[in-house]
């Protein structure tokens, strides 16, 4: 999969928080906004061999 910059719409980061059991990161607020998200709804989380993640609305 090629990603070329003229198709990228946004581009954030956020943190990895880890409370013993509990994996936690923040929905940076650009990419929840153009997803348009809202309380409960669901992230599908996608792992590519070379590494990438593919992180869609579902």
């Amino acid at each position: 999969m090629e990603i070329k910059f003229k198709d990228i719409d946004c581009m954030d980061e956020s943190s990895v928080t880890i409370r013993k059991y509990r994996r936690r990161t923040t929905v940076p607020s650009k990419v929840f906004d153009k997803l348009k998200l809202r309380d409960k709804d669901k992230l599908k989380w996608i792992v590519l061999k070379d590494g990438r993640v593919i992180v869609e609305k579902v």
